[in-house]
């Protein structure tokens, strides 16, 4: 053969393994299954051992410090291995030490991919192969801990952003649950709030800004915000709702939200609602049965349409209150009344207290591993 034609069918073939790599390293965007997937493809067609070992994610380094890191492998620890792992570890002249190969990106350092081979080194087509193999993987694991430093960075926001919710009057126990989705998505706006009244009242809030991430979370205090003042000066649910609509709507830039109050007069023993799009309460009897409480929902605040109605139902100190966002029941390609149908068949274990509601709902409707993000309230009046 000659030699342009070697050459050919060189290039030819890094093209093939290049692309090959392109396909099968670095499928997701966490660091861990991006690690395994290369050690998976090297080992796959290259050599008969292959492992990925990692620097610490505030120790990566400028790529000149490889042989530093190297001459200390305590800094390194592994994370992927695949095919006959005791080749990886010297074992003599003898025996071809393994080809440690950077794993670099952006001038940095990530860690490092050991390969070999129980037969001897590798040809130079092999180990270009396995560089570019490398250099894939370090550019993925550069992608996957800067995710995972917004997202660390973005719950760090929500809970600054989310703080507990107000102390209501003594005559109300209260208890509250924040989860975010685990699905990988970014923190939404999802939010409660309990505001102290005049005589003996409490007012509950509901509430959940559109959308996900940083903006969604900072909408969510502007609301927060907003709702408080409003709240302050004593006006009946639905009345609250329609001053916050008009001020919302004051601005193109303002996510729409939904919000659902509960305005609770222990002494009277009633309860006062007012929606804004939003999923209406459940209440558990003494007996641990649902019985959900209709609520007209009007437009989502945001809109300036107003248009939203009060409604009062009796509350005793038997009966337990219980607020929540979509994400508590809302399942995908699952209509919405069925997913509030199973709320609605749901019976508790009678005399449970409030916090021991809020958990119990969570368990079974799966609240803890749902795709967006849930918060929950339960309340009752204490009896005197």
């Amino acid at each position: 053969m000659s030699a342009i034609s070697t050459g050919h069918a060189e290039r030819a073939r890094r093209l093939r393994a290049a692309e090959d790599a392109a396909e099968r390293i670095g499928t997701t965007l966490d660091a861990g299954t991006t690690c395994a997937e290369l050690a998976r493809f090297v080992c796959r067609s290259l050599c008969d051992a292959a492992a990925v070992e990692l620097l610490p994610d505030s120790a990566d380094r400028p790529a000149a410090d490889l042989d530093a890191v190297d001459g200390h492998p305590a800094a390194l620890h592994r994370v992927a291995a695949e095919g006959r792992i005791p080749l990886l570890e010297p074992r003599g002249a003898a025996v071809p030490a393994p080809l440690s190969v950077p794993l670099l990106a952006h001038g940095r350092l990530y860690g490092v991919l050991r390969a070999a081979r129980a037969g001897g080194g590798f040809t130079a087509h092999e180990t270009a192969t396995l560089q570019h193999a490398a250099r894939l993987a370090a550019v993925h694991l550069a992608h996957a801990r800067r995710h995972a430093a917004a997202r660390r960075t973005s719950l760090d926001l929500q809970r600054a952003l989310l703080a507990e919710p107000g102390r209501p009057h003594p005559n109300l126990e209260l208890a509250t649950r924040y989860l975010p989705a685990d699905s990988g998505a970014l923190v939404g706006g999802d939010w409660c709030e309990a505001v102290r009244l005049h005589f003996g009242r409490t007012l509950l809030v509901m509430g959940d800004v559109m959308g996900h991430g940083l903006e969604a979370a900072v909408e969510m205090t502007a609301y927060r915000s907003g709702l408080r003042y409003v709240a302050a000066a004593e006006l009946p649910p639905h009345r609250v709702l329609r001053q916050l609509d008009a001020v919302v709507a004051r601005d193109d830039h303002r996510r729409p939200a939904t919000c659902l109050l509960a305005q609770i007069d222990p002494a009277r023993g009633i309860a006062s609602f007012a929606s804004a799009g939003h999923l209406p309460p459940v209440v558990f009897g003494a007996d641990g049965t649902a019985r959900p409480l209709p609520v007209p929902a009007g437009p989502p605040l945001g809109t300036g349409a107003g248009g939203y109605e009060i409604v009062t139902r009796g509350l005793t100190p038997d009966d337990t209150l219980l607020m929540f966002t979509d994400g508590l029941v809302e399942r995908r390609g699952e209509d919405i009344d069925a997913s509030l149908g199973r709320l609605a068949r749901m019976r508790l274990p009678a005399g449970a207290g409030v916090a021991e509601v809020l958990d119990e709902v969570l368990a079974r409707l799966g609240g803890r591993c749902g795709e967006d993000d849930v918060a929950v309230l339960a309340a009752r009046i204490r009896r005197r």
